[in-house]
């Protein structure tokens, strides 16, 4: 019988690799980003209290509101969107920093652009 890796099974793989090395606290909690087919969702972490802070998708509603209607809008135009709420509301929660943990996703496509919408609003990483 010959075992073969899959794509979800190699990025969990990844996933646990990189999630030895990134812990999120009070003061700088981890991001995790999870993507679908159709949806891109982003979690806020306490890794030290063991909690979920928040989290957005572009099913929050607020997020739907804005692209409602517009069927030109791309899903990196989506993903950016996702990012700039989330940045929004980290500002409001007074969180300057933050780590990034892109679930052992490649970094491009929709993780950049959501990364790139949360420092927009001066998040740093």
């Amino acid at each position: 019988m010959i075992k073969r890796n899959t794509r979800q099974l190699r990025r969990k793989y990844r996933h646990k690799r990189v999630r030895k090395k990134i812990s999120g606290t009070e003061q700088i909690p981890r991001v995790s980003v999870f993507k679908s087919s159709k949806n891109i969702y982003a979690q806020v972490h306490d890794d030290d209290k063991q909690v979920t802070i928040l989290g957005v998708s572009t099913l929050t509603p607020e997020i739907r509101k804005q692209y409602e209607g517009k069927d030109d809008l791309k899903n990196l135009d989506k993903a950016r969107m996702v990012g700039e709420y989330l940045g929004d509301i980290l500002q409001k929660k007074g969180i300057k920093e933050i780590r990034y943990d892109r679930s052992g996703y490649p970094y491009h496509g929709l993780l950049k652009a959501l990364a790139n919408g949360i420092r927009e609003k001066g998040i740093n990483f």
